[in-house]
């Protein structure tokens, strides 16, 4: 029990390590006030994919930390806690779907793409809310402050989203072993 425990403590320190440094192969081009296109949150998905929401949480949440230590646009102190530990925590959450436990086999896709959408909206919702509250002044003249945090935000994380799920599907499709403990599979066989 107790090098379970480690196992996946280690795991999660890891894949928060590898979110930091994917974060920094990225497509950053017109996004001003932050946000980029990168792969940050494939590592987040595959642990909440392997070890559950809790442990997906955990590491999005240790993400979130990181991304601040290694730089973050910080305005008031419930933006840096909403944009960066909660935005990438609630990714975590998508391992409420996908238990790869579960499974034989491969996840099925269906149970990647509802959980990566679902992680997505809830990163979302989190930046879309600091964009009403603490970006809005940098809406162009004539465009409502909820349009613009909305297409902004959705302008990065829409396709983040999408290449994200092709990459956790191409893992689930040729290493499902990264979505499962194999004690829990062999013991359910």
């Amino acid at each position: 029990m107790q090098n379970n425990r480690l196992l996946i403590m280690l795991e999660i320190a890891f894949m928060a390590g590898l979110s930091i440094i994917l974060s920094y192969i990225e497509f950053s081009a017109p996004w001003a006030m932050g946000g980029s296109i990168s792969l940050v949150m494939v590592p987040i998905f595959v642990i909440a994919f392997r070890r559950g929401w809790k442990a997906g949480v955990t590491t999005g949440f240790l993400t979130g930390i990181l991304q601040i230590l290694f730089g973050a646009i910080i305005v008031h102190p419930i933006q840096f806690i909403l944009e960066y530990p909660i935005a990438y925590a609630v990714l975590g959450l998508a391992g409420l779907f996908v238990s790869r436990n579960h499974f034989k086999h491969e996840v099925p896709v269906f149970l990647i793409i509802i959980g990566v959408a679902f992680g997505t909206l809830l990163r979302f919702i989190d930046h879309f809310s600091a964009g009403l509250i603490w970006f809005g002044e940098y809406a162009p003249d004539g465009v409502p402050v909820v349009t613009y945090s909305a297409v902004y935000n959705a302008s990065y994380l829409v396709p983040e989203m999408l290449i994200t799920i092709f990459v956790v599907i191409l893992i689930s499709k040729y290493r499902p072993q990264f979505f499962y403990d194999g004690r829990s599979v062999q013991s359910a066989a």
